[in-house]
């Protein structure tokens, strides 16, 4: 090869490259894909510890290992991420909840009895659900009230009220009850215990009760307020 072709060689390749190193439109390359999933998890374990309000950019980005130029890459902006995580995280841990409920039906011990295992399945399968929950809805200010209200009330707790109330009309559910209150005390049973598991398990020296031993508790205790007569 000529001394003159030797750059023109050099420079082609150069190009190839250079070319290979511009992604092609369409979905992201795998490796983005699994950096973008780490960087939610990172946002919610975050969130969960510290509040949503609380948690700058910074502390995503150390808690997932990367610069936190990459949020903005992958985000845009805090509330863009923000909404990432409620829309891909948060939700649909209650959808997941929401579908094995209607196959109920009619069977309102069947629904609670649903209710209670499936709460206890998904603290299980995602250990931040109950103090997001305390932290982002319960308290004033949270940043997770309103979506409670206007998305999540309309899939989950409305749909079992109704069911409860109908239940009622037919005989079948304890007529002392408020179907609302039933509601109230169903969450109660089941996502505040998870969330003060730390203290009740220090306080009584309980480190032998697990989600499982709670789950069968909360049955046994609601069992009987159930029945009607």
């Amino acid at each position: 090869m000529s001394r003159s072709a030797k750059p023109a060689a050099a420079a082609s390749g150069k190009a190839r490259t250079a070319k290979a190193r511009v992604r092609a439109p369409g979905r992201p390359a795998a490796a983005e894909e699994d950096l973008r999933e780490r960087l939610l998890d990172a946002a919610l374990a975050c969130f969960s510890r510290h509040g949503i309000a609380a948690t700058p950019l910074r502390t995503i980005a150390t808690e997932a290992g990367v610069n936190p130029a990459l949020l903005h890459y992958y985000f845009g902006d805090r509330a863009r991420l923000q909404q990432a995580v409620i829309d891909e995280r948060v939700l649909p841990v209650f959808t997941q909840l929401r579908e094995p409920l209607l196959a109920h039906g009619d069977d309102t011990a069947g629904l609670v009895a649903g209710f209670v295992l499936g709460i206890g399945r998904i603290v299980g399968e995602h250990p931040w659900l109950p103090s997001l929950w305390v932290r982002e809805v319960l308290c004033e200010g949270g940043a997770l009230r309103d979506l409670l209200v206007t998305r999540l009330a309309p899939q989950l707790p409305r749909m079992m009220v109704g069911k409860f109330a109908d239940a009622q009309a037919q005989g079948r559910l304890n007529p002392d009850l408020d179907p609302r209150l039933l509601m109230v005390s169903l969450i109660g049973l089941t996502l505040f215990p998870a969330a003060g598991a730390p203290i009740w398990r220090r306080m009584f020296d309980a480190d032998d009760l697990d989600y499982e031993a709670l789950r069968r508790h909360t049955l046994v205790l609601l069992d009987r307020g159930l029945e009607c007569g």
